[in-house]
């Protein structure tokens, strides 16, 4: 039997689809994924895509449906400008728009690009105008006036993009979006938490907010600075927002983004909402832009990490070998298959026990009863093993240590 919350794909908790907890929730018709991962995944510190890496990595993006890519700065260099144009003129599928700041000659160069949409950008706290920017105020309001009507007579389709929007003033930040939607243009307003700061609860407030002063699409861009990106996007699609602003495993400034991959199974299983992303491609989606960024993630990193369904406590390989093929969800909340991640497997460490071993010795070709005490012996060496490498056995090495517990397979009683 199917449910919400258990399929033969997933097994999440039955709470997250309790009517008490779903009558709260405002999902839209369409949740969309607007990728950054080009622009500001790029944007950490090290990493550096050339025009070929930023085709691969959009062409990706496209097998695995994202809806919008966002491919570049093209006021960075002409590299960037050649790989914005080159990602338009394929057509793979996302809209494909360019980021620029809040001046026209920016815009222009997205227009040269040949891009369906435009997201430009403006301090939006008076803070950052006054001690980063060095402007007044007024200056933000005229630029970001000028710069999105330019956008819309060329024919793009206008994202506002108020940098710092969560530390805003409030009644600043009022004052500006009024006056770019009155006379400049917004086809949509992006609430931009630069620099993570806010807590889910507080993106509750402040989207709430934003909504009584603005009839717009609403997109969400928040940063991870103290890990709740997720939770965040999360929070504000709940609430109606119709765009999250991802990237690719997390990638990005400072402490990165909103990881496309947590996000989109997040959605998926915890709340019913299918985004149409083909998500069995997203490890493979994973795998290359940390090829391509040159930036390792943590081997138990959520969804794509390479030791997620590596399975080393004892109790819990037990568990493994006895229901891997009869029901695997019951000890992961996601089956591998779902992301495109190799079969779960146990392996020997320093956690083992004794079925572990028992497992690994059949597969090296050993065959001994449950009870014989020179199981005991393997597992004692192989935790002995696990503990002066500092790290997990190979099956050459748990050859070796059952070679020298018990000799050739061939020369054991029942081998």
């Amino acid at each position: 039997m199917s449910t919400p919350w258990m399929t033969d794909r997933w097994f999440t908790s039955p709470h997250n689809y309790a009517p008490e907890v779903r009558g709260q929730l405002r999902f839209p018709e369409k949740v969309e994924f607007h990728d950054v991962t080009l622009r500001d995944g790029e944007q950490q510190a090290g990493v550096v895509f050339t025009a070929d890496d930023k085709i691969r990595i959009a062409e990706k993006l496209a097998e695995v449906g994202v809806h919008r890519i966002e491919a570049g700065l093209p006021m960075v260099s002409r590299a960037d400008r050649e790989a914005v144009k080159a990602i338009a003129e394929r057509n793979l599928g996302p809209k494909v728009y360019a980021f620029s700041r809040c001046l026209v000659s920016d815009v222009q160069q997205a227009v040269d690009c040949g891009v369906k949409g435009v997201v430009v950008e403006i301090p939006s706290s008076q803070h950052i105008i006054e001690l980063a920017y060095q402007w007044e105020p007024q200056r933000a309001i005229d630029l970001s006036v000028e710069a999105t009507r330019f956008a819309h007579e060329q024919g793009l389709e206008v994202v506002f993009f108020p940098i710092d929007a969560t530390r805003s003033e409030p009644d600043w930040f009022v004052r500006l979006i009024e006056e770019v939607s009155t006379h400049g243009h917004m086809d949509a307003l992006v609430l931009v938490d630069t620099f993570g700061g806010s807590s889910p609860h507080a993106i509750q407030y402040f989207t709430r907010f934003v909504q009584q002063h603005i009839r717009k699409p609403l997109e969400a861009h928040f940063h991870d600075d103290f890990g709740m990106a997720v939770a965040n996007t999360l929070m504000a699609l709940s609430l109606g927002v119709q765009t999250a602003h991802v990237t690719v495993t997390g990638l990005g400034e400072r402490a990165g983004n909103c990881a496309l991959e947590d996000l989109a199974l997040a959605l998926l299983t915890l709340y019913g909402v299918d985004t149409g992303l083909r998500y069995e491609k997203l490890y493979e989606l994973s795998r290359l832009v940390r090829e391509l960024a040159q930036v390792p993630v943590p081997p138990n990193r959520a969804v794509v990490g390479d030791m997620l369904f590596k399975v080393e406590s004892g109790i819990i390989a037990t568990w493994l070998v006895r229901l891997k093929e009869k029901k695997p969800v019951e000890l992961f909340p996601f089956h591998w298959e779902l992301v495109g991640q190799a079969p779960a497997e146990v392996v020997l460490g320093k956690g083992s026990g004794r079925d572990s071993v028992l497992y690994f010795l059949s597969e090296v070709g050993y065959t001994l009863q449950p009870d014989d005490p020179r199981v005991d012996e393997v597992l004692v060496r192989v935790k002995e093993s696990s503990l002066a490498k500092k790290g997990l056995l190979t099956r050459e090495e748990f050859t070796s240590i059952a070679q020298a517990v018990l000799g050739t397979a061939e020369a054991v009683p029942g081998s």
